[in-house]
């Protein structure tokens, strides 16, 4: 059964009510971005569209039901939010019945962790759905992460090669072989599927970036990229220099 409109527009104002280290949900890609660059006095993003879960195909909406439904801007249009398509990252309150938060477990939060990379190092555990960025003393910072999807998976050592503020995105030709709908290239900005923040691994096809789908945090879904919420991809981007090591496991 749908929801009723005042019920979504109480889930949603929840989601998108704040952008803390541990605060709830932000399907605002850019909302941290301008407050970042007003603080600054750096010239400031115009306004991101929320973008909405699909009403029909179940994919998860936004760039996934681009990529899989055959939408686009015009099916953008139409998109609709609705619980059953967010993903396993979003959870009900334990304190407000019927409303919908993060999942504890994907915020960005500092936790043990014991490892013998030294301090800097970003490790990824692809079955966790987790990113570690080792803080030395047996402490790491974790973030949840969207990881591929079955075939799509992978391991490996590489280096940051790259850092890309609104990265612009160009398939590569064996995606466009798999989909050949999809655009040749997308500037950056709020609508790109990079989200707001890239940092490319070594010579390889695959980044760590952010999502305009925040809810698809903590599922496979990807084609090996790493996929964060804007927000820590944000935070991740200050923190890692070019030549960082990265770990994926």
């Amino acid at each position: 059964m749908r929801a009723s409109l005042p019920s979504l527009a109480c889930l949603f104002a929840v989601l998108a009510s704040g952008t803390g280290f541990a605060g709830p949900l932000s399907l605002d890609p850019s909302a941290l971005e301008r407050a970042q660059s007003s603080s600054t006095g750096a010239p400031t993003q115009p306004p991101a569209p929320i973008r909405r879960a699909s009403a029909q195909g179940g994919l998860g909406g936004g760039f996934l039901e681009f990529m899989f439904g055959g939408g686009g801007r015009d099916a953008a249009a139409a998109y609709r939010p609705y619980p059953a398509d967010l993903g396993p990252g979003v959870v009900e309150s334990p304190t407000q019945a019927g409303q919908l938060v993060v999942d504890p477990r994907f915020m960005r939060q500092e936790v043990r962790y014991e490892t013998i990379e030294p301090m800097g190092t970003v490790i990824i555990n692809t079955n966790e759905c987790m990113l570690y960025l080792v803080q030395g003393q047996g402490k790491a910072l974790r973030y949840g992460i969207g990881v591929g999807r079955p075939g799509f998976t992978w391991a490996g050592v590489h280096h940051v090669s790259q850092k890309r503020e609104w990265p612009d995105w160009t398939p590569p030709q064996e995606m466009l072989r798999r989909r050949p709908d999809l655009p040749r290239h997308m500037d950056g900005g709020p609508d790109n599927p990079l989200g707001v923040r890239a940092l490319y691994l070594g010579s390889t096809l695959y980044r760590i970036h952010g999502s305009n789908e925040p809810w698809t945090i903590g599922t496979q879904v990807s084609s090996g990229c790493i996929r964060m919420r804007n927000e820590d991809v944000i935070d991740l981007y200050q923190r890692v220099k070019l030549g960082t090591k990265v770990v994926v496991i």
